[in-house]
């Protein structure tokens, strides 16, 4: 009777312990912590490293309403798209209500020092003159895409603002600059190369991949300065809320459903998969080990990186059940 008493008690301890409730998790307290962890690492090796995290700027306020302070010291700039256009698609004015909500976020980092980047997806004439006007009276730089896949290389008369010849030696230097991140309109590296040195843009924000091989230090040489004999700053374009199937990293072999900081592939671009970014698996792909993306860029030369899908937490906060 006792041994039977002691399987009925011990099978209601472990029935209630299995269903008791699973820890929540923070979602933008560990995007900041990522993003920290990635430019501690970088700055051990080079302490001027610049740290861009693009989009997802609510992580510079805390829910009790002070700055994070902690991420903030850890970042040089931000990049934001589509304040002034593109918002709802190319050309189109950003309503007014999503501008304000971005812009706060955006002085906040600027009072505290920080760059702000602005990409603006417009090909018209009139508006790329709004773009750069308004983002200027706000003391950010901006760049107007005339296209979302950032293939496009524009003329300097038709889009290059404040050019000049001078060094560019921190990301507070800069006037302007290039976001480049699809190399599919050059058929060969030095014709790409080629382009990119006789521009005048004082930050290249850039893919360090020319297909599936990473552009070299002897290759960064070649495009480190501007056609007007300054030197730029370059930047790498690097996603860390999401994986893409086209990457290094990305083994033939995996089964996505078996890897655990795989979640769903973003419908809007095929091959591009939403990460568990929080996870030590994927923390490992992007820094702290001679292969990661991280020391690939440092290894290659690159100034910093441009950190994208920043914003990734907005999609567990409203898809899991385990958000604060």
């Amino acid at each position: 009777m006792k041994y039977f008493f002691y399987l009925f008690f011990l099978s209601v301890f472990l029935s209630c312990a299995s269903s008791s409730p699973k820890e929540k998790i923070d979602y933008r307290a560990e995007m900041r912590s990522f993003v920290i962890e990635i430019a501690e690492f970088a700055r051990k090796q080079d302490p001027d490293f610049i740290v861009i995290p693009q989009n997802g700027h609510d992580l510079l306020v805390k829910r009790t309403g002070e700055q994070a302070d902690d991420y903030l010291s850890a970042i040089d700039g931000v990049g934001q798209e589509s304040l002034i256009f593109g918002y709802d698609g190319d050309n189109t004015l950003t309503p007014q209500d999503s501008r304000e909500y971005l812009l706060e976020f955006l002085r906040t980092a600027k009072r505290d020092g920080k760059t702000v980047l602005v990409t603006d997806y417009t090909d018209e004439d009139q508006k790329i003159k709004r773009s750069y006007e308004r983002n200027s009276l706000n003391g950010f730089i901006s760049f107007s895409a005339p296209e979302r896949e950032l293939t496009y290389i524009p003329d300097s008369n038709e889009f290059v603002k404040n050019e000049n010849n001078r060094n560019i030696n921190s990301l507070s230097d800069a006037k302007n600059f290039l976001y480049l991140l699809n190399y599919e309109n050059y058929d060969s590296k030095d014709e790409l190369l080629s382009a990119l040195s006789s521009t005048n843009f004082d930050v290249f924000i850039m893919d360090a991949f020319f297909h599936s091989s990473i552009l070299t230090k002897e290759d960064l040489d070649k495009i480190r300065i501007k056609a007007d004999g300054g030197k730029r700053l370059l930047i790498s374009y690097m996603s860390i809320g999401e994986a893409e199937d086209y990457r290094f990293y990305w083994e033939s072999d995996w089964n996505k459903e078996e890897l655990s900081w795989i979640d769903s592939e973003n419908p809007n671009w095929p091959g591009n998969f939403k990460v568990k970014y929080w996870n030590k698996d994927w923390k490992k792909i992007i820094y702290g080990n001679d292969n990661s993306y991280t020391q690939r860029i440092l290894d290659a030369g690159f100034d910093g990186v441009y950190l994208d899908i920043i914003d990734g937490f907005w999609y567990f906060e409203n898809t899991s059940d385990l958000a604060y």
